[in-house]
């Protein structure tokens, strides 16, 4: 059974911030990307870096020889230590090969405040 965690007031969170918060002994970053909220381990599957604590951006996407497209725009967390690259909706490294995987929860707004489900 899913317990919901209060994180703080949706207007404590506003478009383009993070909040990194423990919850049940778990730290949890939550982000407020564009709008759309995100919450996941602050664990990086690599070396186990505090992953939450990384830049938001794009990358290279796969295109034709000698074209180079940019893609995925503030939808991967860059590790701070090693730069490994996770999509926030997922979780999953964007190279398909590279192992592990970051924990997601459900995250929504309810009555005015930013809820986390574990």
């Amino acid at each position: 059974m899913a317990a919901s965690h209060v994180v703080c007031a949706a207007a404590d969170l506003p478009p383009g911030s993070r909040r990194i918060v423990d919850v049940e002994g778990r730290s949890i970053g939550v982000f407020n990307v564009d709008g759309e909220l995100y919450a996941l381990r602050n664990s990086c599957p690599h070396k186990g870096a505090p992953l939450c604590e990384g830049t938001i951006g794009g990358t290279m996407v796969p295109s034709e020889p000698h074209v180079y497209r940019y893609g995925l725009d503030n939808r991967l967390l860059r590790c701070p230590w090693h730069g490994w690259e996770i999509d926030l909706e997922t979780g999953r490294p964007a190279l398909n090969d590279a192992p592990g995987r970051v924990r997601t929860y459900p995250v929504a707004v309810r009555e005015g405040e930013v809820v986390i489900e574990l």
